[in-house]
């Protein structure tokens, strides 16, 4: 999944599949414990994808620092 496909998805789109990949990322991991894993590199792919998704819905909570918003401070002691 690309990061452009994520961000065209509105964030109760990008919740369910967060939630659907997390459930394919358990079952995954019973597989891989029972020693059942067909595709190991999926496991891979699915914990990318979320940490992906965290990423991006992350990304919409902070605000970017503007010049009117920023805050410049000076150096408290400044060495000569």
């Amino acid at each position: 999944m690309k990061a452009a496909d994520i961000r065209a998805k509105s964030a109760d789109e990008m919740k369910d599949q967060l939630l659907q990949l997390k459930k394919e990322q358990f079952n995954l991991r019973f597989q891989k414990a029972q020693g059942q894993t067909e595709s190991a590199g999926r496991v891979r792919l699915v914990r990318r994808d979320i940490a992906r998704i965290n990423t991006i819905m992350g990304e919409g909570k902070t605000a970017p620092a503007t010049a009117k918003n920023a805050e410049v401070k000076s150096p408290k002691g400044k060495r000569k």
